[in-house]
């Protein structure tokens, strides 16, 4: 078997089977609201950290490294999924996404880490604020959005102790993910 040249990568954390639960619970009511959504997999809801894309197979040793640093130099932290949003705007619906409250700025800190070490690389900076967010759904076409119903009972905060590097498939059927290596957040950096 040869191994592929290039691979679809993105770096992500994972959200804890208890968290997943309480979405899939809650979005009866928003699938009913939004019919025409498509609405992402459970299991291939995620915090995206940083995405990839086209990667030659030959960079993976090097992202590794990135994201092992980018990792244990940043300790755990507990955050919460708090509140729903839409990308691009309410007028233009594209995105139904759930966001992260994150008291210690975490997230925001790993993004901005993982930008600086995988520029070396030729992974350009993001741009645009990080907002950390998990996708819900996605609408084909854009739609008008009213106002966003709140979540009700929100589930306790979690804590978040890993990032993984993850590899997405494209297929007709949709995107599946396969976990590369997971990366433990801590100065010991042990899974």
């Amino acid at each position: 078997m040869t191994e592929e040249p290039r691979l679809r990568l993105f770096v992500a954390a994972s959200l804890p089977a208890d968290q997943l639960e309480w979405l899939e619970d809650r979005g009866g009511g928003l699938k009913r609201t939004w019919p025409q959504a498509r609405w992402t997999v459970s299991a291939n809801r995620h915090l995206t950290l940083k995405f990839l894309g086209a990667t030659d197979a030959g960079l993976l040793r090097s992202i590794e490294a990135a994201c092992g640093d980018a990792a244990t130099e940043r300790e755990p932290a507990e955050v919460r999924l708090d509140g729903l949003g839409i990308f691009p705007s309410p007028r233009r619906a594209r995105v139904l996404w759930v966001g992260l409250d994150d008291p210690s700025g975490l997230l925001p800190s790993l993004a901005g880490a993982l930008d600086r070490g995988l520029a070396p690389l030729g992974y350009a900076s993001e741009k645009r604020r990080f907002s950390p967010h998990v996708t819900l759904a996605r609408f084909r076409e854009p739609v008008a959005v009213g106002p966003l119903p709140a979540l009700p009972d929100p589930p306790p905060a979690f804590e978040l102790g890993s990032i993984g590097l993850w590899r997405s498939r494209l297929s007709p059927k949709g995107a599946t993910y396969e976990l590369i290596r997971d990366f433990a957040l801590g100065s010991s950096g042990a899974p």
